[in-house]
């Protein structure tokens, strides 16, 4: 029926700012957000399309006449019109839902707000500095792999990510094997054998470092030229770069297996948001 339709319309809309609130409050979820006030917003239009399509009235038709008491059969057809779900007494349920509806997305629209509130200047920073990298996180590949030290040949760079987290942005690092005796510089993070682990991410815009220049130990960003010595701990030696890449502490674990035994040692990426 009409009423009930328009009622699931409104309550799906509900159901929605309901989801979009939970969203935000539980980290935030740009995709599932999205979604969340799609629904909201189509189920409060589709109620209010219905809702003025069905049950308001249309025309403006008067007829004068002489009053008079109506005979048992119109009676009859008058309470059964107001009798009906679809009738103006029994609407009072659906405007109850239409307050629910636009009380909900109204209370969902107040939580971005928090974002705008002030905050501890050390959260932005903080947030920059966690990443998936922690102790006992193995190292694998692209497919989900746990990596050996046997997997690193020398000569190339091998990308490598936190197990569990292929996917995450400030993740991704590369593992190269080097002659320990050309080092000038200690790695930051230390080495097996030569064997080092750096974060991918160009220090100076993100950008993914991937080519490697082998024979001279230096990789190289394509995206602004930067090139990075990691015969001296990774510093930069050409290009718009002015921070090092940040070094990844690993170790073998009991089953031959590589792992992080802590963070980075400085944060991943772009640096522009610590200068003063």
């Amino acid at each position: 029926m009409t009423a009930r339709r328009i009622g699931a319309a409104f309550l799906v809309s509900t159901l929605g700012a309901v989801g979009f609130a939970t969203t935000y409050a539980l980290g935030g979820n740009t995709r599932w957000e999205g979604v969340s006030l799609a629904v909201a917003f189509t189920g409060l239009a589709l109620g209010l399309a219905i809702w003025a399509r069905r049950l308001i009235p249309t025309g403006g038709h008067v007829e004068e006449h002489e009053s008079f008491s109506p005979p048992p059969q119109e009676r009859a057809l008058a309470a059964a019109a107001l009798t009906t779900p679809d009738s103006p007494p029994r609407r009072r349920g659906l405007l109850a839902l239409l307050g629910l509806a636009v009380t909900a997305i109204g209370a969902a629209a107040l939580f971005p707000l928090r974002s705008l509130l002030p905050y501890d200047r050390t959260r932005p920073q903080q947030a920059l500095r966690d990443t998936p990298w922690e102790a006992g996180v193995r190292l694998v590949d692209t497919d989900g792999r746990p990596l050996r030290p046997a997997d690193v040949p020398a000569g190339t760079i091998v990308g490598v990510f936190p197990e569990g987290h292929v996917d995450t942005g400030d993740g991704p690092a590369f593992a190269v094997r080097l002659d320990p005796r050309r080092f000038s510089r200690p790695p930051p993070a230390g080495d097996l054998d030569g064997l080092v682990v750096y974060s991918m991410l160009c220090t100076h815009a993100g950008c993914p470092v991937r080519l490697y220049l082998n024979g001279t130990g230096r990789v190289l960003c394509p995206c602004h030229q930067s090139s990075f010595d990691l015969l001296a701990a990774a510093r930069p030696v050409s290009g718009p770069a002015a921070r090092a890449l940040p070094g990844l502490p690993v170790e073998v674990d009991p089953d031959g297996f590589l792992r992080a035994t802590g963070d980075f040692t400085s944060p991943p990426g772009a640096g522009y948001w610590g200068r003063p």
